[in-house]
């Protein structure tokens, strides 16, 4: 073999050396990063990223963030509402940070698909009940709306809440009664009332939990009825979103942090 033909096969050679190297360096760095974006589905403590009932996340304290949960979910009109949403493409609707609200789901189960902003809270009701003066016109006072809401949310469960397939424990824990509030209802309100704004307050059982870190992560969460009595029928039209009745579905979100 003569040196010329000899150096021509050697840096074939060569050549296919580093081409093989360098797919491997590539296929071990892709596999990595898929690695990074996704969230372990057991690797964390569920206690750490969910703010306890007695605390104040990003300087209010629980109660207030539910009453301005309330206040996000009756200022948007039905026809762009989040919680009447089937795959998650409302989920920004009127969101601001530090805390995104979620609402559960009517009638029906539901998946929803939202990409949130890294370094944000996200508060939502297992199952959540509220009265107001607007929708109980002959009740007169704080107390009168503080008893019927109690009473509503009284014959409720919280079932189960889960982040990745990890259970949230001791829900019943996190049952929240607010102050009197007030709120204002838009042209074609989920309330079906005419636009005003009222006064209410608010009984359930909530998780907030706190920033997550980048990843994936699926939510869910269902509240039920533990009596659907007389008594609990009347008082209670089925599709009043302040009652709990037609809202005992699962609710499952399929989270993005970017």
């Amino acid at each position: 073999m003569n040196m010329i033909k000899f150096i021509s096969i050697l840096s074939s050679l060569m050549i296919t050396l580093i081409l093989v190297n360098l797919n491997n360096i590539v296929s071990f760095t892709e596999g990595f990063s898929n690695q990074t974006n996704k969230t372990n589905n057991t690797n964390f403590d569920i206690s750490k990223l969910v703010f306890e009932a007695g605390s104040s996340p990003f300087n209010f304290t629980y109660a207030d963030w539910t009453v301005k949960w309330w206040q996000w979910a009756y200022s948007i009109p039905q026809i762009i509402h989040p919680a009447y949403d089937d795959t998650g493409k409302l989920c920004k609707e009127n969101q601001k940070e530090p805390v995104w609200f979620f609402p559960g789901t009517y009638e029906h189960s539901v998946v929803r698909y939202c990409e949130i902003p890294y370094g944000v809270g996200i508060l939502f009701p297992v199952l959540n009940s509220e009265c107001s003066f607007a929708e109980y016109p002959k009740k007169k006072t704080k107390e009168e709306l503080s008893n019927c809401a109690k009473k509503i949310q009284d014959k409720t469960v919280p079932e189960f809440a889960t982040l990745n397939g990890v259970n949230i424990p001791n829900l019943e824990d996190y049952r929240i009664q607010s102050d009197i509030f007030n709120f204002s209802l838009p042209e074609n309100n989920i309330l079906d009332l005419p636009p005003q704004t009222s006064q209410a307050v608010s009984d359930g059982n909530w998780v907030f939990l706190k920033p997550l870190p980048h990843g994936d992560y699926e939510l869910k969460f269902k509240g039920n009825i533990k009596t659907t009595n007389n008594e609990t029928n009347s008082t209670i039209d089925k599709d009043e979103f302040a009652g709990p009745v037609g809202w005992n579905y699962t609710t499952t979100y399929i989270l993005t942090i970017k």
